[in-house]
């Protein structure tokens, strides 16, 4: 059996994400997905908790032929020992699948046996992009599975991220 590890913020969880585990699941058998920045909500950057974040990568990948494991990875902001944080939080994994130099860079340093994963089109499916046409009050849906477009309403997310940035603003703060 292999299982693979993925990681990402996932703020929010966009098509682009949905992409890479679809391709790299046949390759798979199970899959352990780190929400990272588990810590961090409520911000222009991190909009969305953790829980948020669970709600939208579970229901979008239901539809996959893989399992899944989803674990909230909070930061710890020490490079050295990070890989060893996230492998004290997840099931054991044989293979992390990261395209970021710096998350290659320290699952190498730890002999963690790592494959770059499929970048799709990221210009367009890029978290950064999606919120500020939030902000904006622009169309982002049609840039998510419809299960992130759910979850977000659910809980009022876009209002949320307006409200955050117009405080940031208010108080001379961006993030």
């Amino acid at each position: 059996m292999t299982r693979g590890f993925y990681v990402g913020r996932f703020q929010p969880y966009h098509k682009g994400h949905h992409n890479v585990i679809d391709e790299i699941s046949d390759s798979l058998n199970e899959l352990v997905i780190g929400i990272g920045s588990a810590d961090k909500s409520h911000t222009r950057r991190n909009p969305f908790t953790a829980g948020e974040r669970y709600v939208m990568i579970s229901r979008a990948v239901e539809e996959l032929d893989i399992t899944t494991h989803i674990v909230p990875i909070e930061d710890i902001d020490r490079n050295a020992i990070w890989v060893s944080h996230v492998q004290s939080l997840c099931p054991p994994f044989d293979i992390a699948i990261s395209n970021n130099p710096l998350v290659i860079q320290l699952f190498q340093d730890t002999d963690v046996e790592v494959r770059e994963g499929p970048i799709f089109d990221r210009s367009r499916y890029q978290g950064t992009r999606i919120r500020e046409l939030m902000i904006q009050q622009e169309k982002w849906e049609h840039l998510v599975p419809d299960p992130t477009v759910e979850a977000i309403h659910e809980v009022g997310g876009v209002t949320r991220l307006r409200q955050v940035v117009e405080s940031d603003d208010f108080n001379g703060q961006r993030e």
